[in-house]
């Protein structure tokens, strides 16, 4: 029987370190599905540890239970078992961004790509459902989404372009998808200061999308649109830690955009200042604010 080791993670024991150079610790999670859920995964994986399905799946739950490392670790048992699986790559390189390991999440989105390259695209499965328990994204789809997003995250935005183009391509299956590939694409032709292209691609974008699972990216789009004020939408109703986090970010750019550079600012210190510092609008935020601190 092959064995995955698990590292022991203490409390309070940081599981990375943000681009602003302050330790990362994982909440601890009480909720009884996505414990429910790790059980199950853990228990079909010690069964079949060689399995990919079960690799994977464990690595997806610990991922969700706040314990990135351990996910990490899995997933690269994953590839040493099936280097040519771009799933692992994939997953690996989702954690590899939550941990800041930027670099590394873009040589395994890159591998995931080239593997994927000339086949047919496969629906992911939802780790955790949407309120249809209906999966709307595909295996290319977040390969290109991610590897977008890493490059955005560097600075890099002409390879940002690239690769939400690329994701566009895979981005037609549903509104949610479609909104969340051009909310990225958007800030990256905005930094580039390709505004006209920009524009043009907000002209499908319309308050009366079929969005099941990203309004908050339908929020900012419209909010470019300009039918939405950022007021309304930082202030959401209701909103959740991650949705703060998300429209948050939106918010600081539209400031950006505007030539409003101490609002935003301002902003992105409210987002980094909350707790969800695994979504994607935080560490956006981070990394604006890391690039105006003194090198």
């Amino acid at each position: 029987m092959i064995w995955v080791p698990l590292l022991v993670v203490l409390a309070q024991s940081p599981e990375a370190t943000s681009l602003l150079g302050r330790p990362l610790v994982s909440a601890s999670v009480t909720n009884p599905v996505l414990l429910e859920n790790y059980e199950k995964a853990k228990k079909a994986y010690e069964a079949e540890p060689e399995r990919a399905d079960n690799l994977i799946w464990l690595g997806r739950r610990l991922g969700y239970l706040g314990r990135f490392q351990e996910a990490i670790t899995v997933f690269s048992r994953g590839i040493e078992l099936e280097p040519a699986n771009p799933r692992f790559y994939r997953h690996r390189g989702h954690r590899y961004l939550t941990t800041r390991q930027i670099d590394k999440a873009i040589a395994d989105f890159r591998r995931a790509a080239d593997l994927t390259r000339g086949q047919a695209d496969e629906i992911e499965p939802d780790g955790q459902p949407n309120r249809l328990n209906k999966p709307l994204s595909t295996l290319q789809f977040n390969i290109w989404y991610h590897l977008g997003l890493a490059y955005y995250l560097k600075g890099d935005f002409g390879a940002a372009r690239k690769a939400y183009l690329e994701c566009m391509k895979r981005s037609r299956a549903n509104d949610d998808s479609l909104v969340a590939s051009s909310d990225w694409l958007y800030m990256t032709l905005r930094r580039m200061g390709r505004n006209a292209e920009a524009a043009r691609l907000l002209e499908p974008i319309h308050e009366k999308m079929d969005i099941i699972e990203n309004a908050s990216y339908w929020n900012r789009l419209l909010m470019y649109k300009g039918l939405r004020t950022p007021e309304s939408v930082l202030a959401a109703e209701g909103a959740d830690d991650l949705t703060i986090a998300t429209q948050g970010y939106g918010v600081g750019n539209w400031y950006l955009y505007n030539g409003q550079q101490e609002k935003a600012g301002a902003i992105f210190e409210k987002v980094v200042g909350g707790k969800q510092w695994a979504a994607f609008g935080y560490l956006a935020a981070e990394a604006e604010l890391g690039r105006k601190k003194p090198q």
